[in-house]
Order: structure tokens, then sequence, then C-alpha cells
């Protein structure tokens, strides 16, 4: 079976100055539809640049990405990007956010009207309709950018920390909220995270990347059942082999003091 997105030999210099930054160094990987892969490591080891690539933001220095066997060139409908700042429209209530793109598509006003309507209602966000991005809490905006992002029914959910600046029941709230979405969806999802926890209560693949430049360290499969219980002893015992891998690369970086500003 083709894979949703191949990234074959990819690597991404930045030119900082009178120096060069290699941020990513022949990235190779498969990711299947449907498949739920999170990007794990310490800052600076491109995770972030990587996940802009694979959107078409910022496109590789060498090598290739497809989906479904198209170079990506460019930001494409099937590829939706939630990041961790919302990136609502802070003039537009929540009902109009989430229309957004469906408008830019002229789809028929009681097409838009039922799809939002539905994702209102899934997202617990109805009663917040009128509402302004300036009046909601952390969580509530990214409900919105999730929803805005499903009214796309964009196949590939790109994930840029999402959750990131959220307190820790929201986070947990949001989790299982997109662990739901994605289980109904069938949505092939690549989610960038600091947080080996969350990686592991989500993914069903985590990437672990090297601190600058960026490769690929380890993949590792999570074959725990969902819903995952964070104090099971096999939780944990993954959880330390991940710490472990992580924490080579963060100690890496605090040796090599690089002043340079970091690929995340």
């Amino acid at each position: 079976m083709q894979p949703h997105i191949q990234i074959g030999k990819v690597s991404k210099v930045f030119s900082t100055g009178d120096r060069e930054v290699v941020a990513l160094d022949d990235i190779n990987l498969d990711v299947q539809r449907g498949t739920f892969i999170c990007l794990l490591g310490p800052s600076g080891c491109g995770k972030s640049t990587l996940l802009n690539a694979v959107a078409g933001f910022s496109p590789p220095t060498t090598g290739a990405i497809l989906v479904d066997g198209h170079p990506v060139q460019s930001p494409g409908p099937d590829r939706g990007m939630v990041f961790q700042e919302y990136a609502l429209f802070p003039w537009m209530t929540v009902e109009k956010n989430i229309a957004f793109g469906l408008e830019i598509k002229k789809q028929p006003k009681a097409q838009i009207r039922e799809k939002v309507g539905a994702l209102l209602e899934m997202l617990n966000l109805q009663d917040f309709r009128d509402r302004y991005p300036k009046d909601l809490s952390g969580g509530m905006r990214q409900r919105v950018a999730i929803a805005r992002v499903l009214a796309l029914d964009s196949p590939i959910m790109l994930m840029d920390e999402p959750f990131g600046a959220l307190d820790s029941l929201t986070r947990r709230n949001l989790q299982d909220e997109l662990l739901r979405i994605w289980t109904e969806f069938k949505k092939t999802i690549i989610f960038v995270t600091h947080s080996i926890e969350e990686s592991i209560y989500l993914a069903d693949r985590i990437v672990v990347m090297t601190y600058r430049p960026g490769k690929i360290k380890k993949d590792v499969s999570v074959a725990m059942p969902r819903s995952r219980d964070p104090s099971s002893a096999e939780f944990n015992e993954l959880k330390k082999e991940l710490s472990l891998l992580v924490m080579e690369e963060q100690s890496r970086h605090n040796q090599e003091e690089i002043k340079a500003p970091t690929a995340d």
C-alpha cells in the first residue's frame, strides 16, 4: 500500500547572516493513511521545520515530500494546520471563524450552516457561536481552530504543539477530544510535541528526533490499546525509554550551547 505521506531524503538548511544552519538532515519517513504520529524531541531538533515542510510552507532544501504520490510544492486543502497560537481571526465570531474556509471555497450557504452547526455541537461550542476569540479560554480557542480545520475536511491534520500553552486538565480533555475525532474521521495526523507523556497517550508511532541537525533517532511503535493509562507499568516503561532518548539530545544541546536560532 502506498504511504499517505512519503518523506524522502529531506534536508533543510537556513542561512543566518554569514553562516548556514542545517535544521534537517536526511529525513526518511513513511506515514500510512489514518496513522497518528508524534514528532518528539527537544527545542532545536527541527520538529516544526519538518511539519512546515509537509504543510508546504517551507520547502526542503533537498529531498522530496509526497502526498498520495504527488510532490508537495505549496500549502493545499489536503493538509490542514493547527498552530499553538490558535491563528483565529479576532474580528470574527466563533461561527464565522469555522465557516471562513468554506466561504472562501464558495460552498452553498445552507451547506455551510449545516456543517458549521454540526462542528459546533461536536466540539461543545454551540453556546459560544457568537463570541469572539478574546472572550474565550485557551482551550475553547483551540477547539475553534480544530473545528476550522475539520470544516475543510482535509484528510491530513498537521498539529504544531496545539496544546502546549494549556493547563494540564484542559490539555487532557482536548487530547481525548482529538482522539475521538481521529477515531471518527480516520485522519492522518502528524503532531509535534515536547511532552513525552502526551506522545505516548496519543500516538501510534513516536518519531524521536536528534538535536540539530535534526535526524530520526528512533521510530517507536506504541502497541498499547486506547485509552491508555499513564499510571500503568507499560506506559511508564515506555516513558522511561523515551526519556533517555530525549535527554541524550537535550544534554547535547546544553553542551554545545549554540547561539544560533533554533529550528523549532
